[in-house]
């Protein structure tokens, strides 16, 4: 039970951090295209941009459910890596099926790579609704250079 403590606690960090990284990036994308961003008009640029933090947050998540279905693998928890995705997708997301399940002896790893997940959700979330936020704010404070 410790071992799956220890493997879960040093997966969760790494999507932690990914998430961290992924939006410091996107933030820092958003400061250097704000001047660009706040001249008129803004209904297009709002929507690029909430395409463009969707596609981060895709990209996260895919990457997040491959750190884990990594470890799965390299458990030798799964024989194939279709396997490994797909339970690290189903328990993830908190979908659960229950199609594929984890040996007996690993089922903790499950419900914390579950709790990863609903944590990584909100963390997509506020990374979403901050950058969404930051941008409609400058856009109504009206700092372009066109008046």
């Amino acid at each position: 039970m410790i071992h799956e403590i220890a493997i879960s606690t040093v997966l969760i960090l790494m999507t932690v951090l990914l998430a961290g990284l992924a939006f410091w990036a996107a933030e820092s994308l958003v400061t250097l295209v704000s001047p660009w961003l706040v001249r008129r008009p803004h209904p297009p640029k709002i929507a690029l941009v909430l395409v463009g933090i969707v596609l981060v947050v895709l990209a996260v998540l895919s990457a997040s459910v491959w750190i884990w279905a990594a470890a799965f693998k390299m458990l030798e928890l799964f024989p194939t890596w279709e396997a490994a995705v797909y339970f690290s997708i189903v328990v993830f997301t908190t979908l659960g099926f229950g199609d594929v399940l984890l040996p007996e002896g690993w089922r903790i790893l499950g419900g914390l790579a579950a709790a990863n997940g609903l944590l990584n959700m909100g963390l997509y979330t506020a990374m979403m609704v901050e950058i969404l936020r930051r941008v409609r704010q400058e856009q109504i404070a009206g700092r372009s250079d066109d008046g």
